[in-house]
């Protein structure tokens, strides 16, 4: 029985999507951000390429890179 419960939560589990991760330049004056962490767009960042959630990114105003369509 304790079995068959692991299994169904790892099967469950299995279906909920994770949230995507997108790159952006850690600056305080960046306006796009980057589905990889070495995006074109990203060439001109003199500071460190930081990881967010594209929710997180998409609610702070910015917008994919033109690179990335």
């Amino acid at each position: 029985m304790k079995y068959t419960a692991i299994v169904l939560f790892i099967f469950l589990t299995s279906f909920i999507p994770t949230e995507t991760m997108v790159f952006i330049c850690g600056s305080g004056g960046a306006k796009k951000y980057h589905l990889k962490d070495n995006c074109r767009g990203l060439s001109s960042c003199k500071q460190e390429i930081v990881q967010t959630s594209i929710t997180k990114a998409k609610n702070s105003g910015l917008t994919i890179c033109g690179w990335e369509d």
